[in-house]
């Protein structure tokens, strides 16, 4: 079915799938940069011994490391299984 929605759009509509495409790609690595981000974060605050209230940002930073990766790829197979069945408009 792909290639015969490929087939009828014309060269513009086909240029704006492939920009669309790539763009849920970049999100999706931006979600995965975010979680890393928060990773470490959470790691460093760990490592402080000397204040046992900063432990809890670090379970806070874990927590939401987890949280934007499934986000991002929960985010990233919707809009792959969109431009998949050629529902532009819903997105």
């Amino acid at each position: 079915m792909e290639n015969d929605l490929e087939r009828e759009l014309i060269i513009r509509d086909y240029l704006a799938r492939q920009r669309t495409t790539l763009a849920n790609n970049r999100t999706l690595l931006s979600f995965i940069r975010t979680s890393l981000y928060f990773l470490v974060s959470g790691t460093a605050l760990f490592e402080v011994k000397e204040l046992d209230h900063v432990r809890d940002l670090g379970y806070l930073a874990f927590g939401l490391s987890i949280l934007f990766l499934i986000i991002g790829f929960l985010s990233f197979y919707r809009v792959r299984a969109k431009l998949k069945k050629g529902n532009y408009l819903k997105m």
